[in-house]
């Protein structure tokens, strides 16, 4: 019967567990010295070998071979009774689904019983020790303190915080750690030519980042991958499996960012996403690169980096160019997306929302029309020019002000002023606020910097009496303009001097908000039927 690749090729020694020496050379001292601890707590992330280590020192305290120096040595009886599960004075428990008193009771009446014939010591392994109740914890104090001389109690928990102190001062406690990318590379090598087939270089380093340190994540992945014996695991089939997107363009969306281009780079999400990549592997992968560009940035090139000399040099050009706080929010705001549950109808729009927001002004380089049509029917006769506003985004490393050069009134016109307080004001329109939109876009960001962004992922929705209600898609959008100070109050004020009259504005969820039927509204409907057409 098949195994998965972590149980087939287990450790079966202490000299085989992958970046724990620490640990293991001294379990090995002490099994050599004969001077073990009666209660061990093993603490560390998942994959990193305590399970393991555990079933070792179990096999070592009962190996039978003659030099304690070579125990467990694998071969003898009890060695190979262990690593074929058949062993009746191993005992695991799963403390996720035995965490009442009651099941440590029964264990405290079992530990009286001695071991079988040739049997040295009964061990008992709790795995997820820190899922255990308070009272359960209270129960086990006692035993765990003064075993019987034939048990050994192995405590194994990846949330170390939770084991109650009193629990930890009875145990010996070994810190595991997470392992490197090239001690994971390492192993997977090994495995492959153990189970006789080939993997790309590109592929294996794929592999072992997506690992995060943990190995049996990551020979979980190689196994995901070995389609037969004999097989070439390629990048290319590493990629599609995996979710993640390629080098080049993390690389290349990092470019986006630093040079602003807000465009090239939705539209390279857009490309890797339309190819298969996971959003939220994405996100991960841009923190760590974020990260690395950051440790160049603090340290220069004597940061060792898993990388060849071409994109070591690439990364020292864009750690240069980049900002040391705008590394630091761009590292944060790529975390927060990649923790967002996966399941939502829209799983992209965390990745370009932590895009987006790093771009300072607008989201993108665009073109805006600005039209007065709509507000020159309503306060003056004379239809003033449209006037054709182009804004780019300069470089993040070189600021660059431009002018906007607009046509010059014949008659220069005094700028209205702010509408008082009056009463018999006319109700506004949407058309109205359609005509001056782009200005109040623009003329927002002089306040604030970041509303103009956020306004273009909305548009005016409807009017109820003097309030504009505009529309966001996604709630995130609304949220955000709401909790954003002095928006709405800056919005009302720009719609009060363009429009001549009153105005106030709020935000609303456009999939949540049923549209009023306005009396303009059949106004226009009739002016067009009647051959009239507005320009806007």
């Amino acid at each position: 019967m098949s195994q998965a690749l972590y149980r087939k090729w287990r450790p079966g020694r202490f000299d085989d567990v992958i970046g724990q020496e620490h640990i293991t050379r001294t379990l090995k001292n002490s099994v050599a010295a004969d001077r073990l601890g009666h209660a061990y707590l093993f603490c560390g992330p998942r994959g990193t070998g305590k399970t393991t280590s555990a079933r070792l020192l179990a096999k070592a305290v009962n190996c039978l071979h003659e030099d304690p120096a070579e125990r467990p040595c694998n071969q003898c009886s009890i060695c190979q009774s262990i690593s074929s599960g058949n062993f009746l004075d191993l005992i695991e428990i799963d403390a996720a689904s035995h965490t009442g008193v009651d099941d440590i009771r029964e264990l405290r009446d079992m530990v009286k019983f001695h071991p079988g014939p040739g049997t040295r010591f009964k061990v008992y392994i709790i795995d997820e020790v820190h899922m255990l109740s308070n009272a359960a914890f209270n129960a086990l104090l006692k035993t765990l303190e003064e075993p019987p001389d034939w048990i050994k109690f192995v405590l194994a928990t990846t949330e170390e915080h939770k084991v109650p102190i009193t629990i930890k001062s009875r145990c010996q406690q070994f810190n595991f750690r997470l392992l490197n990318q090239e001690e994971i590379s390492q192993r997977l090598n090994w495995l492959a030519d153990k189970e006789g087939f080939t993997i790309e270089p590109q592929a294996l380093q794929m592999i072992a980042r997506q690992g995060a340190g943990s190995l049996r994540d990551a020979e979980s992945l190689l196994d995901q991958l070995v389609v037969a014996k004999d097989d070439v695991i390629t990048a290319e089939r590493t990629q599609m499996v995996l979710g993640t997107a390629s080098n080049e363009s993390v690389t290349r969306l990092t470019d986006a960012w630093l040079s602003r281009d807000g465009a090239g780079g939705l539209a390279l999400i857009h490309e890797a996403l339309a190819s298969g990549t996971d959003a939220r592997q994405f996100c991960r992968q841009m923190v760590t690169y974020l990260r690395e560009l950051l440790l160049l940035q603090a340290a220069g090139d004597t940061i060792p980096l898993e990388a060849t000399p071409e994109q070591k040099a690439e990364m020292l050009a864009q750690a240069q160019r980049a900002p040391r706080q705008g590394l630091i929010d761009a590292i944060k705001r790529f975390n927060e997306a990649a923790l967002v549950a996966a399941g939502s109808w829209q799983p992209q729009l965390p990745l370009e929302l932590a895009f987006i927001e790093l771009l300072p002004d607008a989201p993108l380089p665009m073109r805006t029309v600005v039209a007065e049509t709509a507000a020159a029917r309503t306060s003056s006769p004379t239809k003033p020019k449209s006037v054709e506003v182009e804004t780019a985004a300069p470089p993040m490393e070189k600021v660059v002000k431009t002018a906007v050069a607009e046509p010059e009134p014949a008659k220069p016109e005094p700028k209205p002023a702010k509408a008082q307080p009056q009463t018999g004001q006319k109700p506004l329109t949407v058309r109205q606020v359609q005509g001056v939109w782009a200005q109040l876009v623009n003329q927002s960001g002089e306040k604030i910097k970041n509303l103009p962004a956020l306004l273009n992922m909305g548009k005016p929705l409807a009017a109820e009496g003097r309030t504009l209600v505009i529309g966001f898609d996604y709630p995130l959008f609304k949220d955000k303009f709401d909790n954003l100070a002095g928006a709405t109050n800056l919005v009302g004020d720009i719609l009060t001097e363009l429009l001549g009259q009153n105005t106030t504005a709020r935000a609303v969820v456009t999939s949540e908000y049923t549209v009023p039927v306005q009396p303009d509204d059949f106004r226009a409907l009739a002016e067009e039927l009647g051959g009239t057409v507005s320009e806007d």
